[in-house]
């Protein structure tokens, strides 16, 4: 009762307008925010996003660092600023969303699959690409749309948070968090053929998927298929 009467209190601080857009706009970025940068992103004063990013930190919906922004130390150096950035650990309803439906979905076909004969990593690739194609094959993205930005619309309907820079895109979010930390190999490769799936259920043949994993964010990313994976372009 404990742990629901929590987590209901966090969904609870967001109930506000105000600190539920400085929410969105923290965890939008790919690094910690300081107050002066939410307030001006959100159209507030200084004080009012103090004040509310403070509450979602009380909440447990963010995180707290301290850090020079200048990258200097030393005398004159000035004081460390106060910056925020979303908090560890999952909401139960949840927030960020995450997807162990679909993950049991897919390993309980591929365990299926494999009594068949079929060598489970095998099966598991299989599955999860087809179940990422049906997806796609059966999405609203608009087919005029730029192919990066159809396969986008497509993962942040299921709790991707895709983050588009140019031709490459990352995801801010892992559906399969808690599993992929503990069962890392088994997961991401998962994960990797299913987004793989959406990507060819669309048709995005420009598109190229990779198993690139980075802290703070999912172990695949989506790029054009001329570029490399740390954004060279392929000769």
């Amino acid at each position: 009762m404990d742990d629901l009467t929590t987590d209901a209190g966090r969904i609870g601080a967001l109930a506000d307008p105000t600190r539920a857009d400085l929410y969105a706009h923290v965890i939008a970025q790919d690094d910690a925010v300081s107050r002066d940068a939410a307030a001006t992103a959100v159209g507030v004063p200084a004080h009012v996003a103090k004040f509310q990013l403070d509450r979602l930190v009380e909440a447990g919906l963010l995180d707290v660092e301290f850090r020079r922004l200048s990258g200097r130390s030393g005398p004159g150096a000035g004081r460390p600023s106060k910056l925020y950035r979303r908090a560890q650990g999952t909401v139960a309803v949840s927030l960020p969303p995450r997807r162990y439906d679909l993950a049991g979905h897919l390993l309980a076909r591929a365990i299926g699959r494999s009594a068949a004969g079929t060598p489970l990593p095998v099966a598991i690739d299989e599955v999860a690409h087809d179940e990422g194609a049906r997806v796609g094959a059966v999405s609203a993205a608009s087919p005029v749309a730029p192919e990066i930005e159809r396969v986008g619309d497509v993962l942040a309907a299921h709790g991707y948070e895709p983050r588009i820079d140019d031709e490459r895109m990352l995801l801010a979010n892992c559906p399969f968090d808690s599993l992929a930390t503990e069962h890392t190999g088994l997961i991401c490769s998962m994960n990797h053929s299913y987004v793989r799936g959406v990507v060819d259920g669309l048709g995005c043949a420009g598109l190229r998927t990779d198993l690139d994993p980075a802290p703070n964010r999912c172990c695949v990313t989506v790029q054009a298929s001329a570029v490399e994976a740390d954004g060279d372009t392929l000769a």
